[in-house]
């Protein structure tokens, strides 16, 4: 059974930093692309940020390019993304999703889904 589980949200000032973190199970991770996707109230679930299976090459929408850094710990089944510099338009839920091997831009192509994790940023 999949499951992925998000955690390290949380509120906080504009300029600061937060790490998110996703941890997997039932699932081999080293083949599994993971993204992280956001989604503001009344706005469509867009990736943020994905990392492939395989060679971990790495995505990132333009704009998070440069404040984000997505990285994955096999050891630990985990895939982590720190943010830098947030700014209050990253106020979002931020959920992390799984499909095997390739990443992908539709949310659609992503199998599984956590339940997300609400990153809050305000001054």
């Amino acid at each position: 059974q999949v499951q992925l589980v998000e955690s390290g949200g949380g509120l906080v000032q504009p300029g600061g930093s937060l790490r998110l973190s996703c941890a997997a199970s039932g699932f081999p991770l080293d083949y599994a692309a993971i993204g992280w996707f956001r989604q503001a109230p009344g706005k469509e679930r867009e990736r943020v940020s994905c990392i492939s299976g395989g060679d971990g090459s790495t995505y990132y929408a333009d704009s998070v390019e440069g404040r984000f850094t997505l990285s994955r710990d096999n050891a630990k089944n985990t895939v982590s993304l720190q943010m830098n510099s947030l700014k209050p338009e990253d106020t979002a839920v931020y959920y992390c999703a799984a499909t095997p091997f390739s990443c992908s831009d539709s949310k659609h192509d992503m199998l599984y889904w956590g339940k997300g994790t609400l990153v809050n940023v305000s001054s």
